[in-house]
């Protein structure tokens, strides 16, 4: 049987993919002032992902992007987890956050919070989840 060509579709992929992958980042990053955070950054970016699963092969996308996707959902839980657990650590309620501003040598001065810590935690288990329910739903054959 002969191959489909998917010149086109692969093409647009590519630049789609980085659009939402900006996007992700975006979203991940103006979470804590704006609407946004983990969870949605998490999901954009396994959007980006999925579109790559679908335009090209599973087995492509993975032999490129060598992660296990449910070490990934784990590790992102333990992170979410040991941030509120180290709140705890300094006599304050579970989950509380510090922040302080910093002089950063490119972006000047800067906030930087513990809540993102836990927001990395958070995305990086819905990246990780989300990928993996896709790929069993994949392999279903």
């Amino acid at each position: 049987m002969k191959e489909p060509n998917d010149v086109i579709i692969r093409s647009v992929t590519k630049v789609a993919v980085v659009i939402i992958l900006t996007f992700a980042i975006n979203l991940f990053i103006s979470g804590h002032h704006y609407p946004g955070g983990g969870f949605i950054g998490g999901l954009a970016f396994a959007s980006a992902l999925i579109l790559l699963f679908l335009s090209f092969d599973i087995e492509t996308v993975l032999k490129n992007i060598p992660v296990d996707f449910k070490v990934l959902a784990a590790v992102g839980v333990l992170i979410s987890v040991l941030t509120g657990v180290g709140s705890l650590m300094f006599n304050v309620p579970f989950l509380s956050q510090s922040f302080g501003y910093f002089n950063l040598p490119v972006f000047g001065k800067t906030e930087l919070a513990t809540a993102v810590i836990f927001d990395v935690g958070v995305a990086l288990a819905v990246i990780g989840t989300s990928i993996t329910i896709i790929l069993s739903i994949g392999d279903d054959r």
